[in-house]
């Protein structure tokens, strides 16, 4: 059986230090599906902490590359995994810039500190080349998003046209740390950021390579995604 949705996600090797701080900070290690212990926090209860990190939690660790999309009728999860298994054959590993705790819009993530376009143009290929895998948004899921507010034409032109608003211009590569801090109290937000920027601290020195394109999947719906198969890209270490 098909799973429900699947996703194109950049991730850090299982084996490393980054896995394993996103893991811990997000309190899931989306490969085994097993729940990890968060690490405390000054100023912040394990509660609120677990509370505020509940949304990405289901998605895992990682960077979008290609938002989730259920399969266009006529496709398999075979065909996807073969046209990603060729993608990645002609691709390089991508050395990135190091990381500044940010807040983007209303929640915390990981950011380079300065641009790296070469990541840019990686997922707006994965949005075009696999768009024929996407079955469209019916009617009542456009709506639903739309409900949300706050897109801007071209935003909202995307939506429509690629099934999610973040693309393109509109993109911008991070590592989700946090689900939405709208109603978090100032002090919960400060501990958070400090908690984080002391976390990015202990990773190792060598810089993060986008080094291949990662298949998550999501079973059925409300479940929470998992990681299914890294394809490498040319010349990087396996």
């Amino acid at each position: 059986m098909s799973a429900y949705r699947y996703a194109l996600y950049f991730a850090p090797r299982t084996s490393s230090g980054w896995w394993r701080f996103g893991a811990r900070w997000l309190g899931r290690d989306a490969a085994t599906g097993e729940n990890v212990e968060q690490p405390a926090i000054a100023g912040l209860a394990p509660e609120a902490f677990h509370a505020l990190t509940t949304e990405p939690r289901k998605y895992g660790f990682h960077g979008t590359l290609k938002a989730p999309f259920a399969l266009r009728e006529g496709t398999t999860r075979k065909a996807l995994a073969d046209a990603l298994a060729r993608f990645c054959r002609a691709r390089r590993s991508i050395p990135l810039p190091p990381f500044e705790v940010t807040r983007l819009a209303d929640f915390l993530a990981l950011v380079p500190a300065t641009r790296e376009s070469r990541v840019n143009e990686l997922a707006a290929d994965c949005v075009r080349e696999f768009e024929a895998f996407r079955a469209p948004l019916a009617a009542a899921e456009l709506d639903r998003r739309r409900r949300k507010g706050g897109l801007s034409p071209r935003q909202d032109r995307y939506l429509e046209e690629w099934g999610y608003p973040y693309v393109f211009a509109e993109y911008r590569f991070h590592l989700t740390l946090t689900g939405s801090l709208g109603e978090a109290p100032p002090h919960q937000v400060t501990a958070l950021i400090a908690g984080a920027r002391e976390a990015l601290g202990a990773l190792p020195a060598a810089p993060l390579r986008v080094d291949g394109v990662c298949l998550f999947e999501q079973p059925e719906p409300a479940a929470p995604f998992r990681l299914a198969t890294r394809f490498v890209f040319r010349g990087a270490r396996r």
